[in-house]
């Protein structure tokens, strides 16, 4: 079957049709967020990189955030027929690419992403069919809107589908 190659850029969010896919590559403490609605076959992919946009005074670009970037997607996939309660997602990334010595400080970007995209797809119903998150290494992903498999590649670790 021929498919087209979607790119998602990092701060960014694309939906396709069956049978496209949507990659996106750089995902370090970012997280990808994958939705499908298989009835409609209309998927979403999300490129995050902030948890929470209200700890900042000008926001230029909503999709920086998962708290408004998921949102967002949902809004986008509705307009282009997908139905809200049939909705699926996975994610990935969220890794620790950074240490920091001291202990009482959560810096880790990566993992407060993580917990950020979690809750906000609990808040909209969304159940989680599967993630990889967390780790030191950067992840491209690709999501498959035929299958709803999402394809990840990590550094040095070769390509796992979840």
């Amino acid at each position: 079957m021929d498919y087209k190659e979607i790119k998602v850029g990092i701060a960014d969010l694309k939906l396709a049709r069956v049978p496209d896919r949507l990659i996106t590559i750089g995902l370090g403490s970012c997280v990808g967020i994958a939705l499908l609605d298989k009835t409609s076959g209309i998927g979403g992919l999300a490129h995050i990189m902030l948890p929470d946009s209200t700890k900042f005074s000008k926001v230029n670009n909503d999709i920086k955030f998962a708290d408004l970037a998921i949102p967002i997607l949902v809004n986008k996939m509705k307009e282009m027929g997908a139905n809200a309660r049939n909705l699926r997602a996975k994610i990935a990334g969220g890794a620790s690419m950074f240490n920091f010595s001291d202990s009482k400080i959560n810096m880790d970007i990566g993992e407060r992403n993580s917990n950020a995209v979690k809750e906000i797809l609990r808040i909209f119903s969304i159940p989680i069919d599967s993630e990889d998150v967390g780790g030191t290494k950067g992840r491209t992903i690709t999501f498959d809107t035929v299958t709803g498999e999402l394809y990840v590649r990590t550094v040095g670790e070769g390509t796992k589908t979840i």
